[in-house]
């Protein structure tokens, strides 16, 4: 018996304000990212918003009863103000579609790590360099922070609800680049090797889509299908720039 959506679209926030600073810090060759505030404050950029839209056209451009009728938003502001961003751009099944916030969905957690790019995690904690080095990002945990494995943890959760909640709908998820690798772990049944393989490819893209559509004739009883991963919907000047990935600046903040 089906407990899965019709579709599910998970979706990577827009470039953030976080992301810019992200890639100055790496130009600059600096220990760390020059950006204050909480993480979870932290908003889109001009063109994370011009991407949102772009995905919120892309979306409503589809039969109304084909586009998401159930949104589930990480927390974060970044992540919130692209759904807001999508729905207001006719993206969702009904403009009263309601934005889903579920902290299950919050960006990995770095911990002491946080605001550091790799070369500042080398000389400000050559320790946990090591640690990470010997154990592998999947595993390591640094203090304060969370591994791959933990927020593989709360996402298992996660798609309970979903499964529980959701059957048979169209479901968007709007969270960040580990949580969608990370639910290609899960939905797919992928080992470690598999997803850092993955993630080794390239980067998931801001705005980028992963869409799943349920297969009734797959496994005994049906499962999700991964029709697409990594598309990205270009904004009207095809300025669509693609962020560098949390472990070139481990602060993520995307």
């Amino acid at each position: 018996m089906n407990s899965w959506p019709e579709k599910l679209w998970i979706v990577r926030h827009g470039q953030s304000a976080g992301n810019v600073a992200r890639d100055a810090a790496q130009a600059q060759a600096l220990d760390r990212i020059v950006l204050a505030g909480r993480d979870v404050d932290v908003p889109l950029s001009a063109l994370g918003q011009d991407q949102s839209r772009a995905l919120g056209d892309w979306f409503a451009r589809m039969p109304a009863d084909e586009r998401p009728d159930v949104v589930l938003v990480s927390p974060y502001e970044r992540a919130v103000d692209t759904a807001a961003l999508i729905r207001s751009a006719g993206g969702l099944a009904d403009p009263e579609v309601p934005l889903c916030g579920d902290e299950r969905l919050r960006e990995k957690e770095f911990g002491i790590l946080d605001g550091l790019t790799l070369p500042g995690i080398v000389n400000v904690y050559p320790d946990q360099a090591e640690f990470r080095r010997v154990l592998g990002k999947f595993y390591h945990r640094p203090p304060g922070g969370e591994s791959w494995c933990d927020v593989i943890l709360r996402l298992r959760s996660l798609l309970d609800t979903v499964s529980l909640h959701y059957e048979g709908a169209r479901v968007l998820i709007v969270a960040h680049q580990v949580v969608v690798l990370c639910l290609r772990y899960i939905i797919e049944t992928l080992d470690e090797k598999a997803i850092l393989a993955i993630d080794a490819e390239g980067d998931v893209a801001n705005c980028a889509v992963t869409e799943y559509r349920f297969d009734e004739g797959a496994g005994r009883s049906g499962k999700l299908a991964l029709t697409r991963y990594n598309y990205v919907v270009p904004v009207p000047d095809g300025s669509v720039s693609v962020t560098r990935s949390p472990d070139a600046i481990v602060a993520a903040r995307g």
